[in-house]
């Protein structure tokens, strides 16, 4: 397959432009580098099979040639990075998916839209099916973030419906993993660079608000598991194994041999307070669920950050 992968040089879209390449795909990665980095993806540098163009997709986008699959991954996807660029996130959400919708619609291809489990918002039902209509709150903070994905699915469904674009909506949860940026304000990296350093673990609110971790390559392979299933579908991706923050933060520590105190900090506006996925519909649609432990997943991404510090 010849794949367009937009947000390709950011923590989920660059694995997965190495998990197509190492299936013998041919792959495009279209990125302007807002928060995407150059070196998620120097390895495929030079590699015949491998092509990077920097560019923003909110503009028109030109690719010569045809193309099977577009997955469109661009956007902004950490609480650190939509809050300071909140305009750009809403425009990559609106006018880049319309964008990408359109070339998808002039070369034929297949169409994947990267969501997320914030289009629930702060839930009101426990664990989040896809039936779940979501608790969103449109002009908080996080607003810019949740109703970009929900407009981006709105118009993915849109062009389905009216141009009969071939669609997949992989609605993905908490997701970590080497290449996750130290200072994305996100649980993972932050406690484990925290940790690293033996500073003071910051946990928001009471800590009791919950998470569910699924580790990259599980991810990786449920997302290339909805492309290859024939049916037009929107499906949850991601872990059950739901758990307090303050416990992540325990196990964290006992992972890593270090005792960090704990400091807590105000809850940020409209935090979740509960995050777990239903994956019945990716079970039994996919044969998909996570593999990787947690502790697994933790000792490679842990890891990772302890060569970045070196």
């Amino acid at each position: 397959m010849r794949v367009l992968i937009t947000g390709g040089a950011g923590f989920i879209g660059s694995h997965l432009c190495d998990y197509f390449i190492e299936k013998g795909h041919e792959v495009i990665c279209m990125d302007n580098l807002l928060t995407g980095r150059i070196e998620n993806i120097a390895h495929l540098m030079g590699n015949r099979n491998f092509e990077f163009v920097n560019y923003d997709v909110t503009n028109y986008i030109f690719v010569d040639g045809p193309l099977d699959w577009i997955l469109h991954f661009a956007s902004p996807a950490s609480p650190n990075d939509y809050l300071e660029y909140p305009i750009q996130t809403l425009k990559v959400g609106a006018l880049g998916t319309h964008k990408a919708l359109g070339l998808a619609k002039a070369k034929n291809s297949h169409f994947l839209i990267a969501s997320t489990s914030e289009i629930y918002g702060n839930p009101l039902i426990h664990p989040q099916s896809e039936e779940y209509w979501g608790n969103v709150n449109p002009i908080g903070p996080r607003g810019v973030y949740d109703e970009a994905k929900r407009f981006a699915e709105a118009i993915t469904y849109a062009y389905h419906r009216y141009h009969k674009i071939d669609i997949r909506i992989a609605r993905i949860f908490n997701t970590f993993g080497p290449r996750m940026k130290a200072d994305d304000g996100r649980v993972v990296p932050t406690f484990i660079n925290q940790a690293l350093k033996r500073e003071p673990i910051t946990v928001y609110g009471d800590g009791s608000q919950t998470r569910s971790f699924c580790y990259i390559s599980d991810l990786l392979e449920g997302i290339y598991k909805l492309i290859n299933t024939n049916e037009v579908t929107v499906v949850n991706l991601g872990s059950q194994n739901e758990m307090t923050v303050i416990d992540f933060a325990k196990l964290l520590m006992r992972l890593m041999n270090v005792d960090c105190e704990i400091v807590y900090k105000e809850l940020p506006v409209d935090d979740p307070h509960i995050r777990q996925p239903d994956i019945s519909l990716a079970k039994k649609t996919l044969g998909w669920e996570p593999k990787v432990s947690l502790e697994d997943g933790l000792k490679k991404t842990i890891e990772y950050f302890r060569n970045q510090i070196k």
